[in-house]
């Protein structure tokens, strides 16, 4: 288990981090997710060792790694620039942590051809230039070079940044399959809270140099405990006064708390179960994705509702139409 306890990251007059508590579980794949700025890249370099804390302490199984040497913590790190060798092939890109260990030569050879095996890089890419491969397969190379030594976690920052959408989605899958094959303990620091929600066992949003909200991705999604994380993760509708006012939301929402409700929440067709809120509305958009249709409703009081529809061929909604809209009290967040 990874534990930091009160950490404290300061530069000079600027807190970077305040105060944190937080423990990681073995074999878990755990993201650090928020807005630039907010922190997270900063506790994943003091984890890993770049950067000393200003107070507070870190652990790992119980031993305390606040100030031991990088070398020394058993952690593989993946940059966002992948941070390979330009003059080296792949194999001695993966193998120069293995060199600076000074293990023998048959011990190389046999790892770096075994992990590279494990993350799909065939063996006459091997020979090639870094700068020969792909976005994706130097990515690949850069994840290799850190499991070869065998780490205890893999931290990873921002890894697939630099990449194209299409690849982005493909990576994300094949990164999780490979952390479940190595069952490697996991961290990983992204601001796409689309990637974060996909990966994660668990999720600690930041904003600020704190963490506003640790839960699994489901958690963290559908009971947001501050505005903030409700606002980050997602898209999301605001509950106007003037519609809260001029409808049955009146009686579900408190009197000055601010209310919110996921897009896809929004339903233009009856919710089964108790204190469901029918309101109606006039569809003034509509956007075609061929599995789905976003519309953009406007309800009492001029408040615009977006929803999402499955597209299932037997009904769409035009604009200019009048709809009745559906809403589960259950799933309003208030704050």
């Amino acid at each position: 288990m990874i534990t930091f306890q009160d950490v404290q990251i300061h530069f000079g007059d600027f807190h970077a981090v305040k105060n944190l508590n937080l423990n990681i579980n073995e074999g878990e794949f755990f993201t650090f997710l928020g807005p630039s700025g907010c922190g997270k890249t900063t506790i994943l370099r003091s984890l890993v060792g770049f950067i000393s804390p200003s107070g507070g302490n870190i652990t790992l199984d119980g031993r305390d790694i606040t100030h031991v040497p990088i070398e020394k913590r058993g952690i593989g790190m993946v940059f966002q620039s992948y941070a390979l060798f330009p003059t080296m092939n792949v194999y001695e890109n993966i193998a120069f942590g293995m060199r600076v260990k000074k293990a023998s030569k048959a011990e190389i050879d046999k790892d770096v051809r075994e992990i590279a095996r494990k993350v799909d890089l065939k063996d006459e890419q091997l020979f090639k230039k870094v700068s020969e491969l792909s976005g994706g397969q130097q990515q690949r190379v850069a994840i290799a070079r850190a499991l070869v030594l065998k780490p205890a976690i893999l931290a990873l920052d921002e890894p697939l940044s630099n990449l194209d959408a299409k690849l982005r989605v493909q990576l994300r899958n094949e990164l999780k399959l490979l952390q479940k094959q190595f069952g490697i303990t996991t961290i990983y620091v992204t601001h796409d809270q689309e990637e974060a929600l996909t990966l994660s066992d668990r999720i600690a949003v930041f904003n600020n140099g704190v963490v506003e909200q640790v839960g699994t991705p489901q958690e963290v999604y559908d009971r947001s405990q501050t505005e903030f994380v409700c606002n980050f993760i997602g898209d999301i509708n605001r509950l106007e006064p003037e519609l809260i006012e001029n409808s049955s939301l009146k009686q579900i929402v408190k009197p000055g708390k601010i209310a919110y409700v996921r897009n896809e929440k929004v339903s233009l067709l009856p919710l089964p179960g108790e204190g469901v809120v029918h309101l109606q509305g006039e569809v003034v958009d509509r956007e075609f994705y061929g599995l789905y249709s976003k519309y953009v409703l406007k309800a009492a009081g001029g408040t615009l509702l977006k929803t999402i529809e499955k597209e299932n061929g037997l009904e769409q909604r035009k604009v200019g139409d009048r709809v009745d809209i559906y809403i589960n009290s259950e799933h309003i967040l208030q704050y």
